[in-house]
C-alpha cells in the first residue's frame, strides 16, 4: 500500500493541548459547545463550527462550513497553525491507565481505499458523509485523522521504537479525561524506509474507526481528481491523512446493549423463554471472560448467557453482537433492525457495567447485555470477507484528537 510524509499544519507548541479536540462524532452539538467554551482555540470551532452560530442554525447549514473556513484561517493568520518546513510522519502514542499504543501518522492514497487495499467493515450513512465531504471541501484539508490498523511488521515496529524510545516528543501532554497524547516528529531518512516498507511488506490495512471521514476524504479527492485536466494522481488532495496501529496494541472494549420493553412478554416469561436458546446461569457475573458468552442484568440480578457456536459461520455470523441479535433480539424481543430500532440503545464499554444497572435500576430500560469485546482479528477477517459488521459491533478506546496535525489539500 502507499504512503507517504506530507507537509502540514500544526500546532505551536504551547497551544496543542488548546487545540487537540476530541473527534467530531463523539459528542453532540451541546457537549462540544461545552468542551470548546473560553477556548477559542479547540478544533471544534472548526470540526463542529455550529458551535459558534444560533442553536436555529441545523448543523448541515451552508453557514456552518464557511464558518469552519473562517475559524481554521483565523487559527493559521493568528499563529495558532504554522505549516511544518517539510514533509514528514508522525509517531503518536495514547496512554490510557495501563494500555498504551503507538501509531504511525501518514497520508495515504485515495485510491487504495477505492481499490480496497485499505479495507472497510461498516456501511456510511448518507447524511454523515455529506457533512464530511462538505467541510473537507470547504477547508480543503483532513483535520481528523482516520483510525487505521494493519497486520504487525517487526520492521516498521523496530523502525518507529528507536524514535519513540530515544527521542523527545514535540508535544507531550495529557487531556482532561486523563489521557497522555505524545508526538514525535521522524526523520526524512526513517520516513522513506517506512514508505519502502509499506509498499513491499504491508498489502493492506483496515479502517478501525473513521468510515465516515474516510468515504468523505475519498469523494473530495475524485471530485478534484476528475475536475483537473492536469491531474497526475500526486496532488494532495489525492491523499488523506490516517493514524496506522499494529492490530496487537489495540484495545477494543464491548458494545453492550439495553433493551426498552420485553416485546409483551413478562420479566419471568421472557426469562423462560431465552433459557431455551442459551444456557443461562443465575451467578452474578457481571462482564463475559470469553467469546461464546454475555451476561445478562434483569430485575436486579445478572445471569450467564452461553451458546454454542454456529458451525461453518461466516465471519460475521460468528460475532457474539450477531449471534445475539439472531437468536434473541430478533426472534424474541421483535428488534429486527438494531440500526433503526428505538426500542435499543447501546452503550460504549468504557462507561461500564455499573451503568447497565442504572438504566435497568431507574425504568428506562428492562433488560442489559454486557458483551465480550469483538477482537482486532475477527474485524480484519470480515473485511477481508468484504462483509460489513452489525452496528455497534466495536469501541475503540482511546480515541484519537483532531489538531494535533492536519493534512491541507493544496
Amino acid at each position: 500500500m502507499r504512503l507517504r510524509s506530507f507537509q502540514g499544519l500544526v500546532p505551536v507548541p504551547d497551544k496543542a493541548a488548546l487545540v487537540a479536540a476530541v473527534p467530531y462524532d463523539v459528542v453532540n452539538r451541546e457537549e462540544s459547545a461545552a468542551l470548546a467554551a473560553g477556548n477559542p482555540y479547540s478544533l471544534l470551532h472548526v470540526d463542529r463550527a455550529e458551535i459558534d452560530l444560533p442553536d436555529s442554525v441545523s448543523a448541515y447549514d451552508p453557514q456552518v462550513y464557511a464558518k469552519a473556513a473562517e475559524n481554521f484561517a483565523k487559527l493559521q493568520a493568528d499563529g495558532v497553525l504554522v505549516r511544518e518546513a517539510e514533509p514528514t510522519m508522525y509517531l503518536y502514542r495514547q496512554v490510557m491507565g495501563n494500555h498504551a499504543q503507538t501509531g504511525l501518522v501518514a497520508v495515504c492514497h485515495i485510491e487504495d481505499y477505492e481499490n480496497d487495499i485499505i479495507r472497510k467493515h461498516e456501511k456510511t450513512r448518507k447524511v454523515k458523509e455529506d457533512d464530511r465531504t462538505r467541510l473537507v471541501d470547504a477547508l480543503s484539508a483532513n483535520t481528523g485523522p482516520i483510525f487505521l490498523t494493519y497486520r504487525d511488521n517487526a520492521s516498521v515496529l523496530a523502525l518507529t521504537k528507536v524514535h519513540e524510545n530515544n527521542d523527545a516528543p514535540i508535544y507531550d501532554l495529557v487531556a482532561p479525561d486523563g489521557i497522555r497524547h505524545q508526538v514525535w516528529r521522524l526523520p526524512a531518512a526513517t520516513c522513506a524506509k517506512i514508505s519502502a516498507l509499506f509498499g513491499s511488506e504491508i498489502p493492506v490495512a483496515y479502517v478501525a474507526d473513521g468510515h465516515h471521514r474516510s468515504a468523505s476524504a475519498a469523494r473530495v479527492g475524485k471530485e478534484r481528481r476528475e475536475a483537473n485536466p492536469n491531474h497526475t494522481g500526486e496532488e494532495n488532495y489525492n491523499w488523506f491523512l490516517n493514524v496506522l496501529f499494529p492490530a496487537s496494541e489495540l484495545k477494543i472494549l464491548p458494545y453492550n446493549r439495553v433493551v426498552k420493553d420485553f416485546y409483551g412478554h413478562t420479566a419471568e416469561g421472557f426469562l423462560k423463554v431465552i433459557s431455551t436458546i442459551f444456557t443461562v446461569t443465575p451467578n452474578g457475573k457481571k462482564e463475559p471472560t470469553q467469546g461464546g458468552q454475555a451476561c445478562m442484568y434483569l430485575s436486579g440480578s445478572w445471569y450467564q448467557l452461553d451458546w454454542k457456536p454456529t458451525e461453518n459461520a461466516s465471519p460475521v455470523d460468528a460475532l457474539d453482537v450477531e449471534i445475539l441479535q439472531s437468536r434473541l433480539l430478533a426472534p424474541v424481543l421483535g428488534i429486527d433492525d438494531p440500526r433503526t430500532s428505538e426500542r435499543i440503545d447501546f452503550i460504549g464499554g468504557i462507561r461500564g457495567v455499573a451503568e447497565l444497572e442504572k438504566l435497568v435500576d431507574n425504568g428506562k430500560f428492562v433488560v442489559a447485555f454486557s458483551m465480550y469485546p469483538t477482537t482486532v482479528e475477527q474485524l480484519m477477517d470480515i473485511a477481508d470477507a468484504g462483509q460489513i459488521m452489525p452496528p455497534k459491533s466495536t469501541w475503540f478506546e482511546p480515541k484519537l484528537r483532531s489538531g494535533l496535525f492536519i493534512h491541507t489539500l493544496e
